[in-house]
């Protein structure tokens, strides 16, 4: 039995993925993250971070960069009780500062 798992795990293909490419859909980000739908669709409706859809209507997809700005969101709204309108105004600041 060992030996078998052992050679499934050698068949395995490590993929390469891109910062920018989006592949993490919301129920992903939300269990990776531990946020609430709610709040990943409201930063998408205001536009704090909003990936784009290909097609009006499709699902969300979420790249390695949004993911990580979306844990930096959660940061502050969760830990430092930040609304929206002060999270936009915190990550204009910092990105001028960058």
């Amino acid at each position: 039995m060992l030996k078998k798992n052992l050679k499934n795990q050698e068949k395995f293909i490590e993929f390469i993925i891109d910062i920018d490419e989006p592949i993490y859909t919301t129920g992903v980000i939300q269990r990776l993250l531990d946020i609430p739908i709610w709040v990943i669709k409201q930063l998408d409706n205001e536009g704090i971070v909003s990936p784009p859809r290909k097609l009006v209507g499709s699902s969300r997809l979420y790249s390695k960069r949004e993911l990580k700005k979306l844990a930096h969101c959660w940061v502050y709204m969760n830990e430092k009780g930040v609304n929206s309108k002060g999270l936009k105004v915190i990550l204009e600041i910092e990105t001028r500062s960058d």
